[in-house]
């Protein structure tokens, strides 16, 4: 996978130095801090590309979700504690953190850290075998009278 997105031992790294949990949806917003994570998964896709190509990819998915249980509050040595768990229980590697919450529908994000939030970052679907289909290369500089357009 190319995403710049945290890892698991890069998650629990930071979850070490935090004193609170907060995470920040791109737009700026913050998921409500009542949050619970209800999944920690090994997520495995075994897929073909548009060019024949089979790929296995491999995250480890976590799910935030909300309730009317305002009160509630994950600290950061609980969900440590939670990763630690899934991790066991799971074999779980190194690998990128996907991140499902509810918005219109189910979204996903990577993760990453913005100053002391963790910040949900928008992810984007790709062609992986763009040389195969055929997908022009897009031109840097396409200036009138350069020939490139």
């Amino acid at each position: 996978m190319t995403t710049n997105t945290m890892t698991l031992y890069q998650l629990k790294e930071k979850l070490q130095q935090q004193s609170s949990l907060a995470f920040e949806l791109p737009d700026g917003s913050l998921v409500p801090n009542h949050f619970h994570v209800t999944e920690v998964g090994k997520v495995t896709k075994h897929f073909i590309d548009c060019g024949g190509v089979i790929r296995k990819e491999e995250v480890v998915n976590l799910q935030l979700w909300e309730a009317a249980d305002y009160d509630h509050r994950l600290h950061p040595e609980k969900m440590l504690q939670i990763l630690t768990l899934s991790e066991k229980a799971f074999n779980l590697q190194d690998h990128e953190i996907e991140v499902e919450y509810q918005g219109t529908t189910i979204q996903k994000f990577g993760l990453d850290l913005k100053g002391n939030n963790f910040l949900l970052t928008q992810k984007q679907t790709a062609c992986l075998a763009q040389d195969a289909c055929g997908i022009p290369e897009v031109k840097e500089d396409c200036a009138p009278g350069s020939g490139c357009c």
